[in-house]
């Protein structure tokens, strides 16, 4: 579509190039490059010291080449005259392993067969220092699709639609959520590595554009205690070529053999990939949380599999296709495409049989159900698990598996150096 970066500028008008990357923690990272020297940096990268951004290296380390994807490129619907491009690391004439984007990559090529999948990322729209949500007259107990308090946020709403139709994205609808505050934007599936430079750049243009208005959109898994988490949940299936491998009409929910084999898959495998799907601390309050102001949190607790229906992990809506309702606004774009489809290879591979599908109540009913996993419980659990798993170094390979467990070990130690109030409140005069 965009070979040549250095032509596309002129014909478009571009002046400035992002190349932009994304690493272990989900942070973008950019360098702003002038259009007349695009062609260089398209060719050699542009350099970088990983070691001041989060992946693995060390200030000896030889310098970091993005280099920008041209099948990437999208020119800012809010300032036409720069143009966004997805970049894959090189260092030493080598692809990065640990850099996410090329992870993904890797486990795409790996597959032979082509995952699409559409993103649901839920967001709040907060005051600018991130204390409370921005409309103080979004009160109601069950806020979600409340229509006066979504059309509040029309023109930040609707600034974001706007773009990403011009962008050809293919957006059909956008609603208040379950939390006060809290907004979703739903727009066309697509193949895994579009969908994920799509959920990169949707979070740069939705910070960007709700700054424009003097708000902050947040993903923060779980940013107040009393109200509902954001997710964002994955629709998966999986092609080859025109041929949807997911749909059988004689299978159980139209779902087929190889289906339930890659959902199958996806459950045995949870448990290691949990640090990927929801990689902060703060994830953790988000799929063990007590009920909310609203009545229910909307986000799993055990690993279960069911047909329509929110309560479990993964449910099937529709035939050929699933819902994994597992990860959450901090997911690393990437990383959660790249987990999902590691985890269903596994289960194709080893004919992993995901048991009796569920159709109970899971957030009444579950404690009821015997054997049935339970989510870990907190960052710490979750590292150990992807850490000590023979299959998540089978899957995504040591240097991956070794650099992520170590810098998302560093950050909970930190946390741990920390003292809240509620320690305070509770053990002072103990």
């Amino acid at each position: 579509m965009a070979s040549d970066l250095a032509k596309v500028a002129k014909d478009r008008g571009i002046k400035y190039f992002l190349i932009s990357y994304t690493d272990l923690f989900g942070a973008q990272r950019a360098k702003l490059v002038p259009a007349d020297a695009i062609g260089g940096m398209q060719k050699a990268g542009a350099g970088f010291a990983g070691f001041a951004t989060w992946l693995d290296m060390s200030p000896s380390d030889s310098d970091l080449f993005a280099k920008p994807d041209p099948e990437s490129l999208i020119q800012l619907p809010w300032k036409p005259e720069v143009g966004w491009l997805a970049a894959d690391l090189w260092m030493d004439g080598k692809e990065v392993e640990q850099a996410p984007r090329n992870l993904l990559k890797r486990m795409i090529a790996k597959s032979g067969y082509q995952m699409k999948s559409g993103i649901e990322p839920e967001m709040f729209l907060v005051n600018a220092d991130g204390t409370a949500i921005s409309d103080p007259s979004d009160t109601a107990e069950k806020p979600c699709y409340d229509q006066q308090a979504l059309m509040r946020r029309y023109d930040v709403i609707t600034e974001i639609c706007d773009a990403m139709i011009q962008l050809g994205w293919g957006p059909y609808q956008n609603d208040h959520e379950d939390a006060n505050g809290q907004f979703e934007m739903n727009w066309n599936y697509g193949p895994a590595l579009q969908t994920a430079d799509q959920h990169a750049f949707y979070k740069f243009m939705a910070k960007s554009i709700a700054e424009k208005h003097g708000l902050r959109a947040t993903f923060m898994p779980k940013p107040f205690v009393n109200l509902t988490g954001s997710g964002c949940h994955a629709h998966v299936s999986l092609w080859d070529g025109k041929k949807n491998l997911f749909e059988d009409p004689k299978g159980e929910l139209g779902v087929s053999e190889l289906g339930y084999h890659f959902i199958g898959g996806l459950m045995h495998n949870t448990d290691a990939i949990c640090a990927l799907t929801n990689p902060t601390v703060n994830s953790y309050k988000r799929i063990n949380a007590p009920r909310t102001t609203s009545g229910a949190t909307w986000a799993p607790n055990s690993i279960t599999y069911t047909g329509n229906n929110r309560t479990h992990m993964i449910r099937i809506p529709d035939a050929g296709r699933f819902e994994f309702r597992l990860g959450d606004g901090a997911a690393n774009p990437y990383l959660l495409q790249a987990a999902i489809l590691a985890a269903g290879l596994d289960g194709m591979d080893n004919k992993r049989d995901p048991g009796k599908r569920l159709d109970i109540n899971m957030y009444t009913d579950g404690h009821k159900v015997r054997g049935v996993k339970k989510l870990p419980l907190n960052l710490l659990d979750a590292l150990r698990l992807f850490e000590s798993s023979k299959a998540t170094r089978t899957m995504f390979g040591d240097e991956f598996v070794t650099a992520y467990s170590k810098l998302k070990m560093q950050e909970w130690n930190n946390y741990c150096r920390t003292l809240s109030q509620w320690e305070r409140d509770n053990t002072l005069d103990c």
